[in-house]
């Protein structure tokens, strides 16, 4: 299981004025308690600062990596911002979040993952837009992994996002991301799947119960990563429990770990 920490995104409230304000000290305690809260990566997304991205991109990379030593996911659209921030990686195997098969994003991003060997984040859509239905959803990772591999990405590395909708406005489009997910597991057992969780719920009540049991369901079709915050204790909780309910978790070392901190509490 991968857990990517969501919280250094400029799109957040409390993150933008301490990122515009270079708060070293304030994204830093955001980075080291993501990171204590179970995150395997910490995600640095700084989209909403267009005019100078890159330039925060790298204050934003240069500041967690001189407090913690955990690997970073670098989310950015653009991949000369996506280059100044991997240029500056020293810790772990970054991730890039993402590339589509888009033909003219794959060709920029492509030849980043190669160059840094990231692990990349991969969303199951072309210039057609996002498939409906989980069969083109398939038909695309078909085409990504297939890409990817013959151009040289182990594909270990390589994290399928099934592309996660409102139910709200397509009443299967939970369903869709299920069966894509189980089919992608059926094909590359190698290869990992990835999502956020709350897009599934917008729009309607209670959105936090409904993003926990579609993270069961994706958990229990075979998804084993997640963008999320790790500081939700409550869900952070059902992973480790989903993951033992599954037999992913020896001797349920992990929740009973999880446990003994409080996690349930």
């Amino acid at each position: 299981m991968l857990i990517v920490g969501e919280l250094i995104n400029t799109s957040r409230a409390a993150i933008k004025p301490a990122v515009e304000s270079r708060d070293a000290t304030f994204i830093k305690e955001i980075a080291q308690n993501q990171v204590d809260a179970g995150a395997d990566y910490v995600d640095v997304n700084c989209g909403t600062v267009v005019s100078n991205e890159a330039e925060t991109m790298a204050w934003l990379v240069e500041t967690i990596q001189s407090h913690i030593n955990a690997p970073l996911c670098l989310d950015s659209p653009n991949p000369e911002v996506l280059n100044t921030g991997l240029s500056l990686i020293k810790n772990g195997q970054p991730m890039i979040n993402s590339i589509t098969a888009e033909k003219e994003r794959f060709t920029k991003v492509l030849p980043l993952v190669l160059r840094f060997k990231a692990k990349i984040v991969c969303l199951c859509m072309d210039d057609s837009g996002i498939p409906k239905t989980a069969a083109d959803r398939l038909k695309i990772a078909v085409k990504m992994v297939g890409d990817m591999v013959e151009a040289g990405v182990p594909e270990d590395d390589i994290y399928l996002d099934p592309l996660v909708q409102p139910v709200s406005a397509a009443g299967q489009a939970g369903l869709e991301v299920l069966k894509t997910i189980y089919g992608i597991k059926q094909k590359y057992p190698k290869v990992h799947g990835i999502c956020g969780l709350s897009n599934v719920s917008y729009g309607l009540p209670n959105r936090k119960i409904l993003n926990q049991v579609f993270m069961i369901q994706t958990m229990t079709m075979g998804m084993d990563g997640y963008i999320l915050d790790p500081l939700d204790q409550s869900m952070m909780g059902f992973v480790y429990a989903s993951q033992a309910l599954l037999g992913e978790d020896k001797f349920c070392m992990k929740y009973l770990t999880a446990h003994r901190r409080g996690l349930y509490a």
